[in-house]
């Protein structure tokens, strides 16, 4: 069964339960009550039955001359004299209209004598269900003069009540349940709205095809249905937050599957270019050999062969170099290759700048740092180079006559460098992949323009293996890149977004 018939079948079966037990006790109560004044007035006709008996003489007391007298009976009154005299008689009073009550009174027959004799067997109090007349409450009391007075009232006013009040409870009770059932329905319907909405959009997700491609989940839970105020809608609310974080996932799995992919395209263009030189200068050397061969002595193939060989020599360094930078960064990546010891950032930069400034003569170099050591615990070596890449990225992408600045400062629990120049800026389309790998300002990847593209990615990756962080803020005039180093690391937490980024 589904939840809402569960639900629904729980309720309305606790319920009629709970009515079917309050109808009996009711009912059970008031018969008992009624039972009790039944016997209360039965009590008082009888003793005043009694009393009446008392004037008559045993030979003259039946039933017919008692009820004669001066006592007024209720309808329906049953009265039984036994009389060691004139033996037994007994009779009902149908109706008391009319000036003689003895047109009103109907004589009990012998069988019904014997019935109200066989229930009073053994008790003077007792309930008999009579022939042609119905149920009746009886008592029986002595007279003085040695007759035996038996009353009866009948019972059927109280099985009337009974069965009327029964009636009346079944019928509200029917009537009760069918409210019930449908402002039950009607309520585990609606409280259940939120869960039908979570499944039918939990479906519709489950149709998606999320495996492969770009896929964006724009199902939700509608907000109607995802109120936190409620337990259901706090399923809803849960279900949009789980939907969310799987829509980043995957987006973050686009993107990391597509920077992968531009990563072989990138890494394979880098190392087609020297690999197709060492091809070319090594099959012009073999050549070059082959046509040494000949008698005749050839000084231009000895120099041609050289040149070639310098080539091949210079392609196979910087292909080594690309690879060192790769392997430097998935190292980086998996939290290894630093090496810590207690270093002056102020001495690291002056040092940085001495190797910089003579590769760029026509660039202008200046420095600023502080008369106090600016310690930092980190890899020199590492930090060295990102000081280098820096200094060479500000320097290769900046004209001639452009001012190149250095500064290293202290603020309070860190230690930052910065690199400013006041060159043409950094294109606004390429600064959010800046620190990305094999991100370059010339797509055109001229060899003379710059390296691999590795420099800012390396130079970042170093940074926040000192958990800190390296930002850029640049604009036409004004470029300036920010290093900041925390001097106590354990206080630190990598990849921190500073309020200037």
């Amino acid at each position: 069964m589904s939840l809402q018939t569960r639900l629904m079948t729980a309720v309305i079966g606790f319920v009629s339960l709970i009515l079917i037990i309050v109808a009996v006790i009711t009912s059970a109560t008031l018969g008992k009550t009624m039972e009790d004044q039944l016997d209360q007035k039965l009590n008082t006709y009888a003793h005043q039955l009694v009393r009446v008996t008392q004037a008559f003489s045993p030979s003259s007391a039946t039933a017919q001359n008692i009820l004669a007298g001066p006592f007024a009976p209720p309808t329906g009154l049953l009265f039984v004299v036994s009389s060691p005299v004139s033996g037994y008689s007994g009779a009902i009073v149908e109706s008391t209209a009319g000036d003689e009550l003895s047109s009103g009174l109907q004589t009990l027959s012998g069988s019904q004598m014997i019935e109200i004799a066989a229930a009073l067997k053994d008790t003077s109090v007792a309930t008999v269900s009579l022939t042609d007349l119905g149920s009746y409450r009886i008592i029986a009391l002595p007279a003085d003069n040695g007759v035996i007075v038996v009353t009866g009232l009948p019972r059927d006013e109280i099985q009337n009540q009974l069965t009327q009040l029964l009636t009346v409870i079944a019928l509200a009770t029917i009537g009760g349940l069918i409210l019930l059932a449908l402002t039950t329905a009607i309520t585990i319907r609606v409280s259940l709205r939120p869960l039908r909405a979570v499944a039918m959009t939990a479906t519709r997700v489950a149709n998606q095809q999320l495996d492969r491609g770009e896929v964006s989940i724009t199902e939700r839970v509608p907000a109607a249905e995802a109120d936190p105020r409620t337990e259901t809608g706090l399923v809803g609310a849960a279900v949009n937050k789980l939907l969310d974080h799987v829509n980043t996932s995957l987006a973050s799995r686009q993107e990391n599957e597509e920077r992968m992919r531009r990563f072989v395209a990138d890494a394979s263009h880098e190392l087609r270019t020297p690999l197709a030189s060492i091809r070319g200068y090594s099959e012009l050397s073999l050549r070059a050999l082959r046509q040494a061969d000949a008698p005749v002595e050839r000084p231009e193939i000895i120099e041609s062969t050289t040149s070639s060989l310098e080539r091949i020599q210079a392609q196979s360094l910087r292909m080594t170099r690309l690879v060192e930078d790769l392997l430097l960064l998935a190292r980086l990546d998996e939290g290894r290759e630093l090496v810590y010891s207690t270093i002056d950032l102020a001495q690291l930069a002056l040092e940085g700048l001495s190797d910089a400034r003579p590769t760029a003569a026509d660039h202008h170099w200046h420095i600023e740092v502080p008369e106090e050591p600016v310690t930092v615990v980190g890899d020199a070596g590492r930090l060295h180079q990102v000081v280098a890449n820096l200094l060479a990225n500000a320097r290769t992408h900046t004209p001639a006559g452009t001012t190149i600045t250095l500064s290293v400062a202290q603020e309070g629990d860190e230690a930052v460098l910065r690199v400013h120049d006041d060159g043409p800026g950094i294109d606004p389309a390429i600064r959010d992949e800046l620190f990305a790998r094999f991100a370059r300002g010339d797509t055109s990847r001229a060899r003379q323009t710059g390296g691999t593209g590795l420099g800012l990615a390396i130079a970042k990756a170093i940074v926040e293996g000192h958990r800190g962080f390296l930002t850029v803020a640049s604009e036409p005039g004004d470029t300036t890149f920010t290093v900041r180093i925390p001097t106590n690391p354990a206080a630190a937490t990598a990849g921190d977004v500073p309020s200037e980024a």
